[in-house]
This record gives structure tokens, C-alpha cells and sequence, in this order.
């Protein structure tokens, strides 16, 4: 499967947004309670975008962890870096394209992450070793995103309205199968956690908004 799409930043930023204001549940607490991240470790996060997670970490350890955000668009990078300064931050943001070797030494981080992007990597196998040839040993890897039921509601709206059926997604769809067996077959060690967020939607116009960008991320 070919996978070609690079999300623009603006439907990314919209279903950020809409989670933050209308969802039931933190991710950003569920995250940090999970991984756990703790000062003096060295940790990559690897499609960082504009910097969500790699500002969440570098609150929880009180700023006392070494963090690189690498992402390809310059557009999200320099939101990082103006957001970076503004918060008298020293997170490290960099160019980084995961379908290409990782500018990083082997052994150099305790902890890699990436949230909702790597799933479209063109070569998973590639990138998933990138991540673990620059982890230290005992190292780990967190990967988020979401998986194909999460929009089914979406879908089956438009199917109702419009009598039209939308092709398979590409992106969400490989974490059913293709991410999950390729991080297991070469991790030691591979565990899955669910997170929930029930969406409640005060009125119409949010919601339209998140359906569109939702499905703009599924179909380029």
C-alpha cells in the first residue's frame, strides 16, 4: 500500500482543537500517566507537529528533560520554535522525515514517540527500526493514532444521507494490522492501550467542521 498523503496543518490543528473543547477525557493526562516521562531522559518525538506533545513533556518533567520534536512541514516547525521561545523553552526542533534515516546515533534516546502521524510512513519496517536503532536499549516506543471504527459514524452519516459508500481509509486503517505486527516483530516487547473520548457536540457547526477535517485526513 502506497501511502502519500501529508495532512495539512490546519485540519491537524482543527481536530486538536475540537478534542480539547468538546471531548470527555484528557489525553494529555492519560499520556503522561502512561509513559511517565521523567527528568534527565533523552526522548524523540517524531512527527511532532506543533510541538503538542513535546511541550507536554517538557511540563510534566519540569523541564528537566533533553526533548527533540523532528516534523517535515516547516509551517508546523516554526509554530513549534515561535512557542518554544515564548515559553523560555529548550526543546530542540528539527527537520526530521521518517521515510529517511534518522539524523540521530544509534543508542542516543530513553523514550520515542509519535501521536497520529507515523501511520503514514511510506516503508513501516524502515521507520520503526529508525525508532528503535536510536533508542537506547530498554528504551521504548509510544505510538498513538486512530483506528478505522473511530469514524464509522462519520461514514455511515454521509452513506445516509447521500446513499454514497467512502472507499477504505489508508491511514487509520493501518493500525489495525500493519502497525501493530511490525512494531511486535521488532520490539521485544509490545503492549496496546485503549483511550476513549466521547465527543459532545453543543451544535451543528463544530461538528460539520470536525467531520470534514476527519475525513480530508482519510481521503488524500
Amino acid at each position: 500500500m502506497e501511502i502519500n498523503y501529508q495532512e495539512t496543518s490546519k485540519d491537524l490543528l482543527t481536530r486538536i482543537d475540537i478534542h480539547e473543547k468538546y471531548g470527555s477525557a484528557n489525553i494529555d493526562v492519560w499520556t503522561n500517566e502512561l509513559l511517565q516521562p521523567k527528568a534527565g531522559m533523552q526522548i524523540l518525538d517524531v512527527g511532532c507537529g506543533a510541538g503538542k506533545l513535546s511541550f507536554l513533556f517538557d511540563d510534566y518533567t519540569n523541564r528537566q528533560a533533553s526533548i527533540t520534536g523532528g516534523d517535515f512541514s516547516d509551517e508546523l516547525l516554526d509554530k513549534a520554535r515561535t512557542k518554544n521561545k515564548e515559553r523560555g523553552s529548550n526543546i530542540d526542533f528539527q527537520f526530521l522525515d521518517f521515510n529517511k534515516p534518522f539524523n540521530f546515533a544509534d543508542d542516543t534516546f530513553d523514550l520515542c514517540t509519535s501521536a497520529f502521524a507515523i501511520y503514514y510512513a511510506a516503508d513501516l519496517k524502515f521507520t520503526f527500526g529508525e525508532a528503535h536503532r536510536v533508542l537506547k536499549p530498554g528504551g521504548r516506543l509510544f505510538v498513538s493514532g486512530p483506528l478505522p471504527e473511530n469514524k464509522q459514524m462519520f461514514y455511515d452519516i454521509i452513506k445516509e444521507a447521500t446513499n454514497a459508500t467512502i472507499p477504505p481509509m489508508p491511514g487509520s486503517s493501518r493500525f489495525k494490522g500493519d502497525i501493530f505486527n511490525t512494531i511486535d516483530s521488532i520490539f521485544a516487547k509490545t503492549e496496546l492501550h485503549k483511550f476513549e473520548n466521547h465527543l459532545t457536540f453543543p451544535e451543528v457547526a463544530p461538528f460539520i467542521e470536525y467531520v470534514r477535517a476527519s475525513l480530508s485526513e482519510d481521503r488524500k
